[in-house]
């Protein structure tokens, strides 16, 4: 199959030619514009990857990689897809890292492919990141991740704060599970492993967690930053407020939807 087939081929299955094309340039090395001009180049494999892809199998499992926050991250189905909505986070958590002096400590909890944390350790060097995460086989994506962009992140195996007994940040970052159990959006992400989509329930179980044990994670003045649904912007803010959290504000995505909830933590 040529290049031209392949995209004809993609036309006749619905994908869109963005992502026919992103999916050919993985097959053959070479970029989107070189398709352009390189039709009868072959694709080897094409057709069976065109219509894995047509038929919901992530763009980023069938290449292993996603861009995120300027970065190129391997993926697996061990981890999260990194999602441009969750550069929200990134951005607030930069923005507070700014205001800090010296070299402060930064905890990513379920980190999966390592984005935030990497992300965060990228545009901000003199921060002391760790991350976390319940999945080995995520940790070890995340891992090689961090040594193959040459940035140093101290990756811990466990559940949320179990692995960080005795230690406190100045700024925890999160983006739990947060679906609720009967969303009709979870069968399109079946490709995702299910335990970093949803608690279950109404999806605020995770989020109400970290809420209650961050204060004992957080040095005077620090902040927690969680990513959320867009519809529990303010369950969110009431857990925090009740927990005892200042300051307490949200950060909206490129859509308008509130995507960041945070406060600071008077001690």
């Amino acid at each position: 199959m040529t290049v031209d087939e392949a995209l004809a081929l993609a036309r006749q299955l619905g994908v869109e030619r963005g992502d026919a094309q992103t999916l050919l340039a993985h097959l053959t090395g070479q970029s989107r514009a070189w398709l352009v001009t390189h039709g009868d180049a072959p694709a080897p494999g094409a057709e069976s990857l065109l219509r894995r892809l047509a038929g919901g199998e992530p763009l980023a499992h069938l290449t292993g990689w996603q861009p995120f926050h300027g970065l190129l991250l391997q993926v697996t189905p061990d981890t999260l897809i990194p999602r441009p909505d969750t550069e929200t986070l990134v951005d607030w958590a930069l923005e507070r890292l700014g205001a800090l002096p010296g070299e402060p400590a930064v905890v990513d909890l379920g980190t999966g492919s390592g984005a935030i944390a990497l992300a965060i350790k990228a545009a901000c060097p003199r921060a002391r990141l760790s991350a976390v995460d319940v999945s080995a086989a995520a940790l070890d994506v995340a891992r090689a991740n961090g040594e193959r962009l040459g940035l140093a992140v101290d990756w811990r195996h466990g559940s949320w704060f179990q692995p960080l007994a005795g230690r406190r940040f100045d700024l925890i970052v999160s983006n739990p599970p947060y679906i609720a159990g009967d969303d009709p959006h979870l069968p399109a992400l079946r490709h995702e492993p299910l335990t970093a989509l949803t608690p279950g329930g109404d999806g605020l179980a995770d989020l109400t967690s970290l809420i209650d044990a961050a204060p004992q994670h957080l040095t005077p003045g620090g902040w927690l930053l969680l990513e959320h649904g867009w519809d529990q912007a303010d369950a969110v803010a009431q857990q925090l407020v009740r927990r005892g959290f200042a300051e307490t504000g949200l950060r909206r995505d490129l859509a308008g939807r509130a995507r960041a909830s945070g406060g600071r933590w008077p001690g």
